[in-house]
């Protein structure tokens, strides 16, 4: 299915982003993209445009190199300014002066690396970010640090055991949540799918809501399996960001 919006670049605070605009979108609702450690771009997916599409939804795709969407410095990205603070100072505020979207109007998502960045961010931020979804989230990617020592993880945290500290897990609040979360990961990821099922179990023990799909299989940690889960990713941002939009505050 061909998409019938189109790609563009933008620059927001010297960095370059891709956005995407469908033909016909919805006032005030919007996504944020969170990319992977290998950076592939969105626009080269079509089953992403073709559900953005369907539901109206226009997209923002910041690039932050291997900076794991943390609140620490990573050379790749910026020296100075942390991929977190850049898209809580600089990214929402472009997307409310240039595009009339605002929260709780939209949803955060992302694959690998960048879908642990966003339910780790909606777990920190709650309020800024109440739709949060993951593909395939690299949960535990402190677990990096362990086989690659030139990983620019090394760069941001001395140790493992200081990353894991700030990986999302540990950063759900027990009375502070973000209302809409969902995240899937396939079975036979075997490196990822272990720390997502121990989201699923303490969000469970906290009584916290989510939506979640450990089962559904095809193609482990690949774009194969991103493009599969397209569809019930983005059915369930939609939904929740119609849901946050009749909410009485």
């Amino acid at each position: 299915m061909d998409h019938s919006g189109n790609w563009s670049r933008v620059v927001i605070a010297g960095h370059p982003c891709e956005l995407y605009q469908p033909v016909r979108s919805v006032p005030g609702r919007g996504m944020i993209y969170l990319h992977g450690v290998h950076m592939q771009k969105l626009s080269g997916y079509p089953a992403f445009a073709a559900e953005l599409d369907r539901h109206g939804l226009p997209c923002l795709c910041p690039e932050t190199g291997r900076s794991w969407w943390t609140d620490r410095p990573c050379l790749e990205f910026d020296p100075h300014l942390t991929a977190e603070r850049y898209l809580l100072n600089h990214v929402l505020p472009w997307l409310e002066q240039e595009r009339g979207i605002r929260p709780p109007g939209i949803g955060l998502w992302g694959t690998s690396m960048g879908g642990q960045g966003a339910l780790r961010l909606a777990f920190k931020h709650p309020a800024r970010f109440p739709v949060v979804a993951g593909i395939s989230p690299a949960i535990d990617y402190w677990l990096r640090m362990k086989d690659d020592y030139g990983d620019p993880l090394w760069q941001m945290y001395p140790d493992p055991e200081a990353a894991r500290q700030d990986s999302a897990t540990l950063h759900v609040h027990p009375l502070n949540w973000p209302r809409n979360i969902w995240f899937c990961c396939d079975p036979v990821d075997l490196r990822w799918h272990e720390s997502a099922d121990r989201l699923r179990m303490k969000l469970a023990a906290l009584g916290i809501p989510q939506k979640y799909d450990l089962e559904t299989t095809g193609g482990g940690h690949s774009f194969e399996y991103y493009s599969r889960m397209a569809r019930p990713a983005l059915d369930f941002v939609a939904a929740a960001l119609d849901q946050e939009s009749r909410r009485v505050a």
